[in-house]
């Protein structure tokens, strides 16, 4: 049996060799158009794959029931913008804490953290892009100029990493890096009301 959204399917999990074959295709159904998957049960219990294409592994005569739940994209992007803000902030006080190491001489801590903070700021600007470019393309110059900023900011910081100048380092995440968190939590902000507005048109 495959449920989709509360749904009984039309399709049955005979129908295919495994597990991956019969997600690919029920993706493609007009149902799940503008959705984006959330959750999968397979036999009742819920489904995530630990290893890339996993779900190929698994075939469909071990399974007796499967259960996909879906919401609309355009509301996944509200809430994913909602706590975009709490990231923005999350990597200020980063910042602050990495900082504080440099300036402690704890540079093997700061130098882990620093990379974490590093990896979290990148994967905040890659979701922030794809947001404004889906919902809110009128963005763009400020988008751009507060990019640029970040931009040459990382640059100075990876001229500082390489030179090993910690102080110099400690004092760019403090005095300019802090400060453009804000300045992103607030872009961050504007875009979560403009996704709402497109949302409810």
């Amino acid at each position: 049996m495959i449920i989709v959204d509360g749904n009984k399917s039309s399709k049955t999990i005979a129908t295919f060799d495994n597990l991956e074959q019969a997600l690919t295709t029920l993706m493609q159904e007009e149902s799940l158009e503008g959705r984006v998957i959330t959750d999968v049960l397979v036999n009742n219990e819920a489904f995530s794959e630990i290893y890339p294409h996993q779900a190929e592994d698994i075939a469909c005569d071990s399974i007796s029931s499967l259960e996909i739940r879906s919401v609309p994209s355009s509301e996944l992007a509200v809430d994913i913008a909602g706590e975009m803000d709490k990231v923005a902030r999350m990597m200020g006080h980063g910042a602050r804490e990495v900082s504080r190491l440099f300036r402690e001489s704890s540079d093997t801590d700061a130098l882990e953290l620093f990379q974490d903070l590093l990896d979290v700021t990148r994967d905040f600007m890659n979701m922030l892009g794809d947001l404004r470019q889906r919902y809110a393309d009128e963005e763009a110059p400020e988008f751009s100029e507060k990019t640029d900023k970040l931009s040459n900011l990382l640059s100075e910081m990876s001229d500082a990493l390489e030179n090993e100048d910690w102080i110099l380092l400690a004092d760019l995440l403090e005095y300019e890096f802090l400060p453009i968190c804000t300045d992103w939590g607030q872009v961050s902000e504007r875009l979560r009301e403009k996704i709402i507005k497109r949302v409810a048109q």
